[in-house]
């Protein structure tokens, strides 16, 4: 059976659908992962994937481009798969997605879906209420027949040695940036926890994009090593293996820290609900005020003056949380 499993938004989205597509794998000859531009540095990590197809799907995304009609018909002709599961955030629709894959040829299609599906789908599951992105996916595979195969914690492919960019020695990454802005701490926030965490005797390495080399020059300042820009997904994976914690906001490296083990202090703005996207299967600490005016808005830009919900948290908090994370994991 060629399977292939659809999950068209982020990075961090595509890591969460890891243990839905082990599942898939231990009953597929082969899997096809189907994912958009944001979400393929993260598909190319995730074990039981065979092949990946690359979709910018217009429904999906900040900016989601036009609609092509030739786009469409290439994506249709070069599907090629007996069963597809097409895994969704809770507010998403997967019509769409499955209209497609019906014109493709695709003969057994199972989602998650309140709206009505008339012939799209085979298999219609309704997901368990809040329940984490990680195991809504599991309940869908399982309600596909593919029911977990192993651990249900996320994992990645065994990540790269790191130790030419960290250098030698334990340390705790701090990583600022996000791809939406009111689920970011603020870069003054970030420096403080930097020097504090200096302070306290830990070793600091600031992480972040490409794009983000300004920010992270700021927060690391003269107190930690600065690796923005210098990092991949997989090396970016192996940085975060081999730290005792990670500081960061609701964002794909906490997922990717969670996939390999690293306990995580999750600067949480409510904006979209912890319960289902809190970092998934290892020790965390979370903080913020998750009773927010702008808990449940979605958000992009913080709507409630001074950014409340995280500028709260202080930097002394975020070492305290380390601290107790370190303890445990002692």
């Amino acid at each position: 059976m060629k399977a292939l499993v659809t999950r068209l938004d982020s990075f961090g989205d595509v890591l969460l659908a890891g243990p839905a597509v082990r599942a898939v794998a231990a009953r597929a000859d082969t899997v096809t992962l189907l994912c958009g531009p944001r979400g393929a540095p993260a598909a190319r990590l995730l074990p039981g994937v065979d092949d990946i197809l690359v979709w910018d799907a217009p429904w999906v995304g900040f900016t989601p481009p036009p609609v092509g009609r030739g786009e469409v018909e290439q994506l249709i002709d070069t599907i090629d798969a007996d069963a597809a599961l097409i895994l969704t955030s809770f507010h998403q629709s997967p019509l769409p997605a499955a209209l497609l894959l019906r014109l493709a040829g695709v003969g057994f299609i199972a989602a998650d879906s309140e709206d009505y599906p008339g012939s799209l789908l085979d298999v219609r599951h309704h997901r368990a209420p809040h329940a984490h992105e990680a195991e809504a996916a599991l309940d869908l595979a399982e309600a596909a027949g593919f029911p977990p195969a192993d651990d249900p914690r996320l994992r990645v492919l065994p990540p790269p040695a790191t130790a030419g960019l960290t250098g030698p020695g334990p340390y705790v990454v701090l990583h600022p940036g996000a791809s939406v802005p009111a689920r970011a701490w603020s870069p003054e926030r970030c420096a403080e926890a930097v020097r504090e965490l200096a302070a306290a005797g830990h070793r600091v390495v600031v992480t972040g994009g490409a794009g983000e080399s300004d920010l992270t020059a700021y927060v690391a300042g003269e107190h930690a090593l600065d690796l923005g820009g210098r990092t991949g997904a997989a090396e970016l994976s192996g940085v975060l293996a081999g730290a005792d914690a990670v500081v960061t906001g609701n964002t794909g490296p906490a997922h990717l820290a969670a996939a390999v083990g690293t306990p995580v202090v999750s600067l949480f703005a409510p904006v979209v609900p912890a319960g289902r996207w809190r970092p998934y299967g290892v020790p965390y600490v979370l903080l913020g005020d998750q009773d927010a005016p702008c808990a449940g808005s979605r958000a992009r830009e913080c709507p409630v003056p001074g950014h409340p919900c995280l500028d709260t948290v202080t930097a002394h908090d975020v070492v305290t949380a380390v601290e107790k994370l370190m303890g445990e994991a002692a």
